[in-house]
């Protein structure tokens, strides 16, 4: 019997498994399968399934032997996978603990269960953990053909955005200049490299500087990828005018980077500018903090203007693709 799968190649495997299991839209009671460098993930609901992805009928079999964490609490399990390490968002300890003793007795494999216990926090943007199973906070994580090892304890890191950076990804072109202006362990500068674009990834976060360097080797990319440890404004004196690409992927602070942005931006340069605001002005603060920095000397156009996802009641996380070209 056939059921409807999204049908993706196995590098994207991951990434499109965990951001189908964010939105709950997985079938927990058929067989996800690989074929031929396809992979089939069983959907509940077609209809709500991204459009970026193709829908195909498929025969994927039902599950007969393996144990999911929902079949062993009586409320849903909410978790995400980042390789052995699995995350879960509990206030409640009764119920964190239910839930890590259930993610342990399933089928998953799991080395560490680590619960959220903090906001973000600091310039260093890392959070505080419960670590409920295991004692590694280290993991290996695959996402659309790239492997990152990171250190949940010591970076910044979400597989939440996995989709976005793929679709900003898929922009960039063979022999782009590229600034990633807060690069983490490089979710954006590795596979961006990897489309063939020299790549500067700069952090804030020593830590994390040191993961982009060791995974732009795991992934064949360090020639170019330039990691720099540092502040970003300190970058202008060697980089001004250089990038044809500028990411700037620190929401609630990125406006106080703008004119940084500018300096770094070159005769044509498409800045990615994410930003968290209220749904009753989302995109305009991002705008006028761009089209002001950029003054008289370039001319500004917002390509795009996209809702990445809810953040909190009221407030989400936004993207805005702007061109800036000269004038």
């Amino acid at each position: 019997m056939t059921v409807p799968c999204v049908r993706v190649p196995r590098e994207d495997g991951e990434a499109t498994r965990q951001a189908l299991a964010e939105s709950e839209l997985i079938d927990q009671r058929r067989e996800i399968v690989h074929e031929d460098g396809q992979l089939y993930i069983p959907v509940s609901d077609p209809d709500a399934v991204p459009e970026e992805y193709a829908i195909v009928d498929y025969d994927a079999p039902q599950r007969e032997t393996q144990t999911t964490p929902d079949e062993l609490v009586e409320f849903t399990a909410s978790y995400e996978r980042l390789g052995e390490v699995v995350i879960i968002d509990e206030d409640d300890p009764d119920r964190a603990r239910a839930l890590a003793d259930a993610i342990v007795e399933s089928d998953l494999p799991v080395k560490t269960v680590l619960n959220r216990a903090s906001k973000i926090q600091g310039e260093q943007r890392i959070r505080d953990w419960d670590v409920l199973f295991g004692e590694e906070t280290e993991a290996v994580h695959r996402e659309y053909g790239c492997e990152f090892a990171l250190d949940l304890a010591a970076v910044y890191f979400s597989p939440r955005l996995a989709t976005e950076r793929h679709r900003v990804t898929e922009q960039v072109e063979t022999g782009e200049q590229v600034i990633d202006m807060f690069a983490g362990v490089g979710p954006f500068a590795i596979p961006m490299a990897k489309r063939g674009a020299d790549v500067v990834g700069v952090d804030i976060n020593e830590t994390a500087i040191e993961y982009l360097r060791e995974n732009a080797q795991r992934n064949n990319v360090d020639e170019r990828v330039t990691a720099i440890h540092g502040d970003v404004r300190e970058l202008t004196a060697e980089y001004e005018g250089w990038a044809d690409r500028l990411v700037m992927n620190l929401p609630h602070s990125a406006n106080e980077f703008v004119e940084t942005a500018v300096a770094l931006a070159g005769e044509h340069c498409v800045v990615h500018y994410y930003d968290i605001q209220h749904e009753d002005d989302l995109f305009g603060p991002g705008e006028r903090a761009i089209r002001e920095a950029a003054g008289p000397e370039y001319d500004v156009t917002v390509q795009n203007r996209h809702t990445v996802r809810s953040y909190a009641p009221h407030e989400y996380n936004i993207v805005l693709d702007v061109e800036l070209t000269r004038a």
